[in-house]
């Protein structure tokens, strides 16, 4: 993993992961920062490894449970397992973008992730143009593959209030 300026701190770039444990140990950079009331928007397309960066986010975060894609129940929320550190609330909300007609501002609303910021980070997978509204400090995480490449390449920009 190439050494970029810090992914958690107020900033922006580009880092290339050209590994699994790369993706891994970026996300785990990026958990161990976070705090209570921060969004992380992963953006980027199927295969792009959004989950992989959130398992490693939750390590960085030293929550429960094991990290798998919610699709299919839009969110799952892991406790911290130190006392006063933040839980994380992992939301997908793939299986709304086809749905005409869906109002997903919302569908989202009504998982009620803005009441649940007050002591937890949200880490939203396709949630661009969406999740950003949820909390005015929000970190924009996009991942891009190469044709024919496991390597991705990861762009992030820091929104603060």
């Amino acid at each position: 993993m190439q050494t970029q300026p810090d992914p958690a701190g107020n900033a922006s770039g580009t880092i290339t992961l050209a590994t699994l444990e790369d993706t891994l140990d970026f996300g785990s950079a990026v958990g161990s920062r976070l705090r209570a009331g921060d969004v992380v928007v992963l953006t980027g397309p199927l295969g792009a490894g959004k989950t992989a960066l959130a398992k490693g986010i939750a390590h960085g975060m030293d929550v429960e449970g094991p990290i798998t894609s919610p699709t299919f129940v839009l969110a799952r929320v892991h406790r911290p397992r130190r006392a006063g550190h933040p839980a994380l609330v992992h939301v997908d909300v793939y299986r709304l973008l086809d749905h005409d007609g869906v109002d997903l501002i919302a569908e989202l609303d009504s998982l009620d992730i803005d009441t649940d910021l007050d002591d937890a980070v949200a880490v939203v997978e396709w949630g661009e143009g969406l999740a950003e509204r949820l909390s005015e400090n929000h970190l924009s995480i996009t991942l891009e593959r190469g044709t024919d490449s496991e390597i991705r390449t990861a762009t992030w920009r820091w929104s603060r209030a």
